[in-house]
């Protein structure tokens, strides 16, 4: 399993400057293989022709680092080519250029770097030997490097990129770990989950024991949403001829990050609940050819800029796995139209999260219904009747229950998917 290591680089003046030289070096080779490549594909040449201008760059970043930008490089255009098969979509691109600011990045082999972690953590970087002589190393010596942070994964150490933060101001570096199957958890048990995503309500889970979940996501878009018109007030006061500002990119950092905190907090909370009741097995909507554009700028927005269900779905496969739960990917066209107890889809109303079958009266929760019949369509075994949803608010800082655990145990009458209209 691959997971990845973060942390920042705090150089001083000097090896700063080398590192900064190091990485120019590395985003100047991509831009000059890159746009050859794309010559090439434009005049219908072989893309994949050897190329002799990584040569020139091997004196400051190294024959291995070369090796390994080339082969990021490689991989990106087999991804190119294997989605043009699929659809339509552009070549890889430029990282910059020199006049408007390039993308600064490196990519490093597991072999060309050492990381010592303690009280004074430190990198070593291997660099070319032109970049050793400017800055006054040894022939064998190495970049040193101070770092901040702690790993949070240990085993088998892969590639590093280190990139720099233009915004932050800082260098932050990822490194891949592949860490040993034996180190996490496995399941408890068998019991089945399906999870719908949405906006108004990020996330509604319902359980094969019964037990169901309930993510609010209005108070988070409302936040998002407030940022995006305090970015849309500044971009109309830039000069003619700007297009953002450092203030703008920082506002879109902190809006992104404000959604992904909140994200991949509700997706660990929610696996670690599914955990602990032994469920093996997720079932989560697919929106592949579902989501369309809507009349409505806010509904848009959620939907295609605030919602992020791609994002949401890798992640949920990412820490599920940690927890040794399997995650599959199962369409959800008309699940949440479909009334879960009459199996009718013409008689239904849908009001926002209020969902009504006008020939039997089945009144509940929109999504909790659209998880309810994902789960019912999908699961191998018996479905028990569901409980009174746990629903969860954002803090800011992390999900808090606002229905746990009862003072009494619930009646039968109240273990029922029916929930009063909101």
């Amino acid at each position: 399993m691959r997971r990845t290591n973060t942390f920042v680089i705090a150089p001083d003046l000097d090896d700063e400057e080398c590192l900064r030289r190091l990485l120019d070096a590395s985003a100047s080779f991509w831009n000059e293989l890159t746009y050859e490549r794309r010559q090439r594909l434009f005049a219908g040449d072989p893309v994949w022709e050897g190329s002799d201008c990584g040569d020139r760059y091997k004196s400051r970043l190294g024959a291995a680092t070369v090796q390994t930008v080339r082969r990021v490089n490689d991989e990106a255009w087999r991804s190119f080519f294997e989605r043009r098969k699929e659809h339509s979509t552009s070549p890889p691109g430029y990282w910059g250029n020199q006049d408007d600011g390039r993308d600064l990045r490196v990519y490093l082999r597991n072999d060309t770097y050492t990381i010592e972690w303690g009280s004074r953590s430190r990198i070593d970087l291997l660099i070319g030997q032109k970049l050793k002589e400017e800055f006054g190393l040894g022939y064998r010596e190495r970049l040193r490097l101070p770092v901040r942070g702690v790993p949070r994964w240990n085993g088998t150490r892969g590639r590093l990129v280190i990139s720099y933060d233009e915004v932050a101001k800082q260098y932050r570096a990822y490194q891949s770990v592949a860490v040993n199957q034996s180190a996490l958890e496995t399941s408890l048990g068998e019991t089945e989950a399906a999870v719908d995503i949405g906006a108004n309500n990020l996330v509604a889970c319902s359980t094969s024991g019964g037990s169901q979940y309930l993510f609010e996501g209005r108070p988070l878009f409302d936040q998002y949403r407030a940022i995006t018109e305090h970015i849309a007030a500044l971009a109309g006061k830039l000069p003619e001829g700007r297009r953002s500002s450092r203030r703008i990119k920082r506002l879109y950092r902190k809006r992104t990050r404000q959604r992904n905190h909140a994200q991949d907090a509700l997706v660990r909370t929610l696996v670690k609940r599914l955990h602990a009741e032994g469920v093996a097995t997720v079932f989560v909507g697919d929106l592949t050819d579902i989501v369309t554009d809507h009349w409505c700028v806010k509904v848009n927005q959620k939907t295609h800029s605030f919602w992020a269900h791609r994002r949401f779905t890798d992640r949920l496969s990412c820490v599920s796995e940690e927890y040794g739960i399997d995650v599959r990917e199962v369409s959800e066209a008309w699940t949440s139209q479909r009334c879960p107890r009459c199996g009718v889809r013409e008689n239904t109303v849908r009001d926002g999260d209020s969902f009504y079958c006008q020939r039997c009266q089945f009144r509940g929760h929109a999504d909790l219904v659209g998880a309810r019949n994902i789960l019912a369509e999908h699961a191998s075994g018996a479905v028990r009747p569901m409980a009174r949803p746990v629903r969860f608010q954002w803090d800011n800082h992390q999900w808090r229950s606002t229905t746990d655990a009862p003072a009494e145990t619930p009646t039968n009458s109240a273990r029922t998917c029916e929930l009063p209209l909101e």
